[in-house]
């Protein structure tokens, strides 16, 4: 466990990629091969599940630190992370047990199946015998928050240092539902280079760049192809051994939630992937990203749900044709084999991502302003000899989303954020008047530099007025420009409205508090939204991303 705590500590204590590339090979080099499986495991955003619920583990917290609720309710507030807060309370270990990372999680799998009483004896015999530190990081298991600013990419390079396996190689066998354990350790690090990929496992997703400059750039169109970016689940569509499975990005196994994908067992030839965009669809438009999430939050699927909000799969490109990977093809190839497999399906829940063919660059520019009007957030660019790369590569796919709705916005209320920033006001609630009245519209967190945050976090605790449990109410005088990909109805918000991906911009220093923004301005937005004319690039209230300033 010591070896494992060191290594998060590590990679918490800088910034810099070689030095947490170093970290983890020299972690992966000297762990067990049992160890390393859950290290990798947790490293890689995996989590346990949740086997002791949290209020019940800050009871016996309490209770074992011998603190009144306020008190540890005041020291939680303070530190602003459980795991953190549990670890600091506790009295020092009696008797310390330098046990294995396999041997701590055992007892973490042991709760999920024990009667409290055990659970209880269990939670506080490994508080006992762990110092502050190790205390923290098995906390931060058991209650399934582990988080480290190490990506996985990051991650399989440094494994792939310690192993001397091509870090690409390792992406393709750790995807899927891969399970820990020193036997699936020694496979995935094994330099054996066969593909030893088994039944309906996916291939890596290729990610693409936002595209943040002119796309004139890029060279001649013609080198280029064009297609609209959807906002749906990212999806590969893998068919294999007469069977098939839906893979998220996310490597979540969703083919048991969209059962009207089953007919395409018997269209698909076996040997196939497809990588695409499952996305919500009816009268053959798609329906907001909202109505598709109305499905992925609920356990039972009833006739309503499916008849309200159908799926297509809208495929984008083809990586195994015939049991042969074909990713190292030309993107032009794979494209045109795809629009065959396609044909030869005629299934009305497969369909094919359209392509975008404009004349000039700034004709295609023009196509893009009109992506809202189309259910889409923008242009994808590939490259027509790109091969399907392994994760985000420079170069090879730009996504060229149309510009975000903007608006200027009140802080109102805001609290502690969680690891790195606990103990600094860093998730923020903002506002917009309604008739004399600030009523909150979105809740951001990022945006803004370091420097900023301390400054608003010292103003925060300067202008607070009310405390809603971790919540701050604060005067309501700075004033931010945020930004978002969309707006919904909501019956869930004060508002009435939902945005999507809420980020804050910039601190309208310039601006006070009178002067931001209204909630009529923003569900002028939302209609400009829903009833844009594809045709037109522009109207004559809407700039493209924001309405003009009144």
């Amino acid at each position: 466990m010591k070896q494992f705590t060191a290594l998060y500590v590590a990679l918490n204590e800088t910034n810099k990629t070689t030095v947490k590339v170093e970290a983890l090979a020299r972690y992966f080099a000297a762990a067990s091969d049992e160890d390393a499986a859950w290290a990798l495991y947790f490293l890689t955003g995996r989590r346990l599940r949740l086997a002791v619920p949290t209020k019940r583990l800050r009871g016996w917290a309490i209770e074992q630190a011998g603190l009144s609720e306020w008190l540890f309710g005041e020291c939680y507030d303070a530190v602003g992370d459980l795991s953190e807060t549990i670890a600091l309370v506790l009295p020092p270990p009696e008797r310390k047990q330098d046990r294995s990372l396999a041997a701590w999680v055992e007892r973490i799998q042991e709760l999920q199946v024990a009667e409290s009483a055990r659970q209880r004896q269990i939670v506080t015999e490994a508080w006992l015998s762990l110092d502050e530190t190790d205390r923290f990081v098995w906390n931060k298991l058991l209650l399934g928050g582990f988080r480290v600013g190490v990506s996985q990419q990051l991650v399989l390079r440094g494994l792939a240092q310690a192993y001397r396996v091509e870090a690409s190689q390792l992406a393709e066998r750790l995807m899927g539902q891969w399970q820990p354990s020193a036997e699936a350790f020694r496979a995935l690090v094994s330099p054996d280079p066969s593909d030893t990929r088994p039944h309906l496992r996916p291939y890596p997703f290729c990610l693409a760049h936002p595209l943040e400059g002119d796309a004139a750039s890029l060279g001649q169109l013609d080198h280029w192809m064009a297609e609209w970016k959807w906002d749906g689940i990212r999806a590969q569509l893998v068919r294999r051994d007469r069977r098939m499975a839906l893979w998220s990005r996310g490597e979540e196994n969703l083919t048991e939630r969209f059962p009207e994908l089953d007919p395409l067992i018997a269209r698909i030839p076996d040997g196939t992937v497809l990588d695409g965009e499952l996305l919500p669809w009816l009268d053959d438009a798609p329906l907001p990203f909202t109505s598709l999430q109305t499905r992925i939050n609920r356990k039972a699927l009833t006739r309503s749900i499916l008849r309200r909000v159908p799926v297509v799969f809208l495929a984008y490109d083809l990586i195994e044709s015939g049991g042969i990977d074909v990713r190292d093809r030309p993107f032009r190839w794979r494209r045109d084999e795809l629009e065959r497999l396609i044909l030869s399906c005629a299934v009305p829940v497969l369909r094919i991502s359209p392509r975008v063919t404009a004349a000039s660059w700034q004709d295609l520019a023009s196509l893009r302003r009109s992506s809202r009007a189309r259910g889409a957030e923008g242009l994808v660019l590939k490259h027509a000899d790109s091969v399907y790369a392994a994760g985000r590569v420079r170069g090879v796919w730009w996504k060229w989303k149309v510009e975000p709705w903007t608006v200027d916005a009140v802080l109102t209320a805001a609290q502690r954020g969680s690891g790195r920033r606990a103990s600094l006001y860093t998730d923020y609630t903002f506002s917009v008047w309604d008739n004399g009245q600030l009523v909150p519209l979105a809740k951001a967190y990022s945006g803004l530099s370091d420097d900023e945050i301390r400054q608003v976090d010292a103003w925060i605790r300067r202008h607070m007025r009310e405390k809603f449990g971790p919540v701050r109410t604060v005067d309501p005088e700075l004033v931010f420009e945020l930004a978002f990909e969309g707006i919904q109805r909501s019956t869930r918000h004060k508002s009435g409205l939902a945005v999507r991906f809420p980020r804050i911009l910039r601190w309208r220093r310039d601006k006070t508090a009178d002067q931001a923004d209204s909630l009529d301005a923003v569900r002028a937005m939302l209609s400009a939204q829903t009833h844009s004319d594809p045709s037109s690039t522009t109207g004559s209230t809407i700039r493209e991303g924001r309405l003009f300033e009144r």
